[in-house]
């Protein structure tokens, strides 16, 4: 019987049929998926980053202890990174990673947090102290508003601290920073270190009151 594969004419092959050309001819569109999935894989990276100290504190408070926090959140990022496809669809993948995207991918994330925090503590029920999955239920409603909370109030310093010249926001930051120092800034400066904690300190309640009206209007525009 005759293979249908065989050329039996032993005519040329048309072009399109030879598999090395085939493979050059997908060779860019492969190459075009693998940098779309790269460039998602930065944008997944770059939020888990900005948001995993408010998913971690989330999934702290749904355990009754620090058993099985690391696991949860590592299981957590990566059912994100799985379904980060989702997310993005679900913001029609118009926007890209704006500031929208930001509360909206910590709010996501925690959703799925609080199913695999049931998930730890069922299948360890039977041997550890856990809690109810209606005690988590309330839990996470109440951790959302803490996490929200203090996001705004993030926004809001922020907002303000970008207000400020380079100068004085260095100046106000020396104090937290590592490697920075008022006296360091006093040495280059030549200004003596009393008078810059003094410029500290005008600039700090600034800085309060700047907050205080940026969350004040929030609430009147909410």
């Amino acid at each position: 019987m005759t293979n249908p594969a065989q050329n039996d004419d032993h005519s040329p092959r048309p072009a399109s049929d030879s598999p090395a050309e085939i493979t050059s001819e997908c060779q860019p569109e492969r190459h075009s998926r693998a940098a779309e999935r790269e460039v998602q894989y930065d944008r997944f990276v770059a939020l888990l980053a900005r948001h995993d100290l408010a998913i971690r504190r989330f999934v702290r408070y749904l355990m009754p202890s620090t058993d099985g926090v690391d696991d949860v959140i590592q299981e957590t990022a990566l059912e994100c990174w799985r379904k980060f496809d989702d997310f993005l669809s679900g913001r029609e993948q118009a926007n890209g990673v704006d500031d929208s995207a930001n509360d909206e991918f910590v709010r996501w994330a925690c959703v799925i947090a609080r199913y695999k925090a049931m998930s730890w503590q069922r299948n360890r029920s039977r041997d550890r102290l856990v809690f109810r999955e209606s005690v988590i239920e309330h839990l996470a409603g109440s951790a959302v508003e803490l996490i929200e909370q203090s996001e705004h109030r993030r926004q809001a310093i922020e907002t303000c601290l970008d207000q400020l010249s380079v100068n004085h926001r260095r100046l106000v930051l020396s104090v937290h920073m590592p490697g920075e120092s008022v006296a360091q800034i006093a040495k280059e400066s030549g200004v003596k270190p009393r008078q810059l904690y003094s410029k500290v300190n005008m600039l700090r309640s600034a800085l309060l009151r700047c907050v205080e009206r940026q969350l004040t209007g929030e609430l009147g525009n909410g």
